[in-house]
């Protein structure tokens, strides 16, 4: 997911709750303090959650829910809101075999490395699988097919454009039309900004916001990016991965981009001040850019059937194999992963569904985005999650290489580098952190 993704969670709360963007989410049993798993006394089960960002099911009020339809269940959550701060201490209390929450969650740029180093420190969920997405289960799946947790969200891709800046560079307008200009090819999309740049009115209107969300595009459309499935590095040979890099370099040499990473400083003024005329937008993206965009520009957004589907994005609730309370912590994560759980996180505050099932009630089927210009935005995510292949292969670290490659290609947009010499800092940084 990357620290874009994991950052987003916070800033989701902020436009739909009023939760303090970047602050400690602060659950049901106060600030992580190192606390273990609950228990059972007096008649009452205490189930102790470690979560991260805005998983939602606070927020919402699933938990309180929970309580309510079992009198006899205490729920404390712990809400880290940094990512990166809660899988260290995670990996500490992993280590130490001690100060662990009944229920853990699980980011999927962490996933491989739990499921390859620490399988036997979480319950199998096996049982409880059916009705998520194939490839959203297998990236939490061991090679002895267990499963160490279930899918929350997933983050299929579309394209986020702006209507009048599409309009006034000749560009079509309608989403269908839009789709067709890119269908089943990205180059098409950077053939489309080549159109729009030579058009357009507004010389200080860039195209799209980065090559590096053009490359992660690309990439998470595929089964294998980083890594095969022996675990070793295969960025450097995989034609996936270097086709991504050939063209968002493309896209960055032909002056396409607004040179502003997704999520870094200059991005939110970006869209709030209509520097750039699309984004390759994720679904959990549609409400950071409602709220960053603002008032003023609802209504010129829509949204635009991507190339070729892709995932980025998504978790996982794990229920740790020593809790006092192992059986009726599962049966609490198996019901907030079901699918009308997860369909009411979709309608509350957009965080996708890996639930298949999920995917085919009206409440996600149905949904339209209001400021998105009434973008179908169901049925196009819907879409694009089922087109993902059924296989995903992570790597330990691949949400470090991820960032790396992104860093990469800022050196093109933003410090002039040739794309070979980018490329060439890119590997020594990669051999470094994943070595």
């Amino acid at each position: 997911m990357g620290k874009a993704r994991r950052k987003l969670r916070t800033r989701v709360v902020a436009a739909v709750s009023a939760v303090s963007a970047l602050g400690l989410v602060v659950g049901c049993g106060g600030s992580d303090s190192g606390g273990t798993g609950g228990g059972k006394k007096d008649g009452k089960v205490t189930i102790t959650m470690g979560l991260f960002g805005v998983m939602g099911f606070k927020e919402t009020g699933l938990l309180d829910k929970y309580m309510k339809e079992h009198p006899n269940v205490v729920i404390k959550a712990d809400v880290a809101g940094d990512e990166q701060t809660y899988y260290t201490a995670l990996q500490t209390h992993l280590a130490a075999g001690s100060g662990l929450k009944d229920i853990q969650g699980i980011e999927i740029g962490r996933a491989k490395e739990l499921s390859d180093t620490q399988k036997d420190k979480f319950v199998d969920l096996a049982g409880e699988t059916d009705h998520f997405l194939p490839w959203k289960q297998n990236q939490v799946t061991t090679e002895d097919k267990k499963v160490i947790g279930l899918g929350t969200d997933i983050g299929p891709m579309a394209v986020c454009y702006r209507k009048d800046l599409f309009e006034q560079a000749g560009l079509p307008t309608d989403r269908d039309e839009v789709a067709k200009l890119w269908e089943g090819d990205w180059s098409k999309y950077v053939d489309a900004g080549k159109r729009f740049k030579q058009n357009s009115k507004a010389e200080k209107v860039a195209f799209m916001d980065s090559s590096s969300g053009l490359f992660n595009a690309m990439i998470y459309g595929n089964s294998q990016q980083f890594y095969d499935k022996e675990g070793e590095l295969i960025y450097a040979t995989n034609p996936v991965v270097k086709d991504a890099w050939k063209l968002a370099s493309e896209a960055a040499t032909s002056d396409l981009t607004a040179k502003l990473r997704q999520f870094q400083p200059g991005w939110d003024p970006g869209l709030a001040n209509s520097t750039f005329a699309s984004t390759v937008c994720p679904a959990w993206m549609l409400a950071h850019i409602s709220e960053k965009a603002g008032p003023k520009n609802k209504g010129k957004w829509d949204v635009a059937k991507a190339p070729k589907g892709a995932n980025w994005g998504g978790a996982f609730l794990g229920v740790m194999e020593k809790s006092p309370v192992k059986k009726e912590a599962q049966e609490l994560v198996a019901w907030l992963t079901a699918p009308e759980q997860q369909a009411y996180l979709f309608k509350e505050i957009g965080n996708f569904p890996s639930s298949q099932t999920a995917l085919g009630m009206p409440e996600v089927v149905d949904a339209k985005s209001e400021y998105f210009s009434g973008a179908p935005i169901g049925k196009i995510f819907s879409a694009a999650a089922q087109e993902i292949p059924d296989e995903q292969v992570l790597g330990r670290k691949d949400g470090t290489i991820k960032d790396i490659f992104s860093q990469g290609l800022t050196l093109i947009e933003a410090q002039n580098k040739s794309p070979n010499t980018a490329w060439k800092t890119t590997e020594k940084r990669i051999e470094k952190a994943a070595g």
